[in-house]
């Protein structure tokens, strides 16, 4: 198996993003406007976090905007390397954001609720450059898009991750506690968290430091096998 990629997401300050960086995390999240969940910050501050980020991190713009236009106007304010959508796109249009900004990565997050998302899942892995699943439920009345801190049904992430082609992350209650069983199970291309490296919503450097101990005895084992 391939080394695993971190990403650590609900960055809110440059100083969080080094730390971040410091221990080994690939990408970041940078959140902005959501219905609810942890991590929001203004599209300043986003920008500001992004121009810190050296170029070999991958920083991810958080968009809750279900209109291509709209995600596209978002991204401009940001300038991020990645779009990260956390809900569904209205009509599938990834084609109107592609031809606008050809230089940017989408992810499309899947909320992992039941066979429809894996049906959902392997229909969106042809327009976009990879898939999140995460354990949010955008049909509850004030829609939870990520953040939620809880794990869903690995066995459907796996189906998925056996089903298509492009890079899978995994997101939703990862800890240092459960991540050697997650990867073993849904064999992701990496893992996203954010509460779970957290203590009164800032960035624990202690945890992070646990969790990044484990991620490289997870790989220490994989390559002595």
């Amino acid at each position: 198996m391939e080394k695993i990629r971190v990403k650590i997401c609900c960055i809110c300050s440059a100083e969080e993003a080094k730390l971040a960086i410091a221990y080994g995390a690939s990408a970041l999240g940078l959140v902005g406007h959501m219905p609810s969940g942890p991590g929001v910050i203004s599209n300043s501050k986003i920008s500001e976090i992004t121009k810190s980020v050296p170029p070999m991190v991958s920083t991810f713009l958080l968009t809750s905007e279900t209109k291509a236009a709209a995600v596209i106007d978002h991204y401009k304010k940001v300038n991020t390397s990645t779009i990260q959508i956390v809900d569904a796109l209205e009509n599938r249009d990834y084609e109107q954001i592609k031809n606008k900004l050809p230089h940017v990565k989408i992810v499309q997050v899947v909320h992992v609720l039941n066979d429809k998302s894996v049906a959902e899942a392997i229909g969106i892995s042809a327009y976009v450059d990879a898939i999140l699943l995460d354990s949010g439920n955008p049909n509850l009345e004030t829609r939870e898009l990520g953040g939620t801190g809880r794990t869903h049904n690995w066995d459907l992430s796996r189906q998925i991750r056996d089903q298509i082609d492009i890079p899978v992350f995994l997101a939703g209650g990862i800890n240092c506690n459960n991540v050697k069983q997650a990867i073993e199970h849904v064999q992701p291309f990496g893992v996203d968290l954010c509460s779970s490296v957290r203590t009164n919503g800032k960035l624990d450097e202690n945890k992070l430091k646990l969790f990044f101990q484990t991620i490289q005895s997870i790989h220490h084992n994989q390559s002595s096998i």
